[in-house]
């Protein structure tokens, strides 16, 4: 029998190297089920990259170990090129003054 959490860790981890721009979320896009998720997806899409999102709401599995995956404590979590960014208020600080659109472009993910 595998282990749940490592069953987690490897589908996180497959998944953070396979899209450029990942959002781990609550809600998804569309529908953002809190204000940090909403946020985090206005400033992706005010910088207008493209991006991928996966909704921890639908699997506890990485819910959970999304948290451990970065050793961050909250959702949202963006990663950029498979390298952890920050949650929504390192993401507001970094677009404010500039640095996450600087970032984009340097990871060649800008539009």
């Amino acid at each position: 029998m595998t282990d749940p959490t490592t069953e987690a860790q490897t589908r996180i981890d497959s998944v953070v190297k396979a899209n450029d721009v990942l959002l781990f979320m609550k809600g998804t896009p569309l529908f953002p089920q809190c204000g940090f998720s909403s946020r985090a997806i206005a400033i992706l899409e005010h910088i207008g990259v493209a991006y991928e999102t996966v909704d921890v709401l639908q699997d506890q599995g990485i819910r959970q170990g999304i948290k451990a995956y970065s050793d961050w404590p909250t959702i949202p979590q963006l990663y950029v090129k498979g390298e952890f960014v920050g949650g929504s208020d390192i993401m507001m600080e970094m677009y404010e003054s500039g640095e996450l659109a600087e970032l984009m472009q340097d990871k060649g993910v800008s539009v």
